[in-house]
């Protein structure tokens, strides 16, 4: 099936989930349960969708040198593999899970060295994938040393001249950059968009606030995700806040690339504000209640989503 919908994952990761009851730093501690899987924003957004039924690419880098896990993962998944081999190894990611203290402890490994001949590799891929009638473009995660802070921004231009739209997810440095080429749907979070503005953003109004402007720039859709309270979504003169019911969470792993892959899902059916916020909300919650980057059925999804109340604002 071909395409229609793409991510780039130029620093793949393969994450590490370990089950650490009461986990204690400078002490010895027992591993109850392993999962390991092949991530990174970009595959994980790819996966999601892949889960609803879409047809999906995945483009950018990973490292010859254990790719296995990857190519295994996109077969089984049904994802077409997209990606350029490049010297070296994909990175690991290790998150350690104390369901007794209920935290999650992150352990992010460096990327792989990426240089201009591997950005050109990507990008003449993508290509190739527009060319064949991709609808979305999904740019996800961080840059790999050796490339520069307007990767994405290149590859934002590259797709809006095809007529491709494309969804982003970054944050640092090549989020300035990517916005300033004006995707169609930016998701940070609070504290990612606060780091970009220079300010902290810790009120509801001031979420808003900073979202506005962003769509004043020419962004269409901007979700910003505030944690336990909820996300604030923006498009046109519309904003609504959507708020979460409490769930169990068994980890974070993949709970923001869920966002993204549900504001993807919910622009392909043509929803309104409100119902795609409930639905980005829904893949969030749904990954939550999963180890590992992975969704629930898609009934618990929709049952989720039902759940989610939603308050049109001012």
């Amino acid at each position: 099936m071909q395409p229609t919908i793409a991510t780039v994952s130029l620093n793949s990761a393969i994450d590490q989930t370990v089950t650490v009851p009461g986990f204690t730093a400078d002490a010895v501690n027992r591993v109850e349960t392993v999962q390991v899987d092949a991530g990174g924003k970009g595959v994980n957004v790819a996966s999601f969708l892949a889960h609803f039924g879409h047809a999906t690419a995945v483009a950018g880098l990973l490292g010859r040198d254990n790719d296995t896990l990857f190519a295994r993962h996109f077969a089984q998944a049904g994802i077409r593999d997209a990606c350029t081999r490049c010297e070296g190894a994909t990175r690991t990611n290790v998150k350690i899970v104390d369901p007794v203290l209920d935290q999650v402890t992150d352990l992010n490994f460096p990327g792989v060295q990426a240089w201009e001949e591997d950005f050109a590799a990507v990008s003449g891929m993508v290509a190739g994938l527009m060319a064949r009638g991709l609808d979305w473009l999904a740019l996800c995660g961080s840059l790999p040393a050796g490339l520069g802070p307007e990767s994405y921004a290149r590859l934002i231009a590259q797709a809006r001249a095809s007529g491709v739209k494309v969804a982003l997810d970054t944050s640092g440095a090549p989020l300035g950059p990517a916005l300033a080429a004006r995707p169609d749907i930016v998701k940070p979070n609070a504290e990612e968009l606060g780091a970009y503005l220079g300010c902290e953003l810790s009120t509801r109004d001031e979420v808003l606030g900073a979202a506005r402007a962003l769509v004043d720039q020419g962004i269409g859709l901007v979700s910003v995700s505030m944690g336990a309270a909820g996300a604030v979504l923006v498009r046109g003169h519309e904003a609504v806040h959507a708020r979460p019911p409490r769930i169990a969470v068994a980890s974070t792993v993949g709970a923001g690339d869920a966002m993204v892959a549900g504001l993807i899902h919910a622009a392909t059916l043509g929803l309104d504000l409100a119902e795609t916020a409930r639905m980005a909300t829904a893949f969030s919650l749904g990954a939550l209640g999963e180890i590992g980057p992975r969704l629930p059925a898609r009934a618990q999804i929709d049952a989720l989503a039902r759940d989610v109340e939603i308050t049109a604002l001012g």
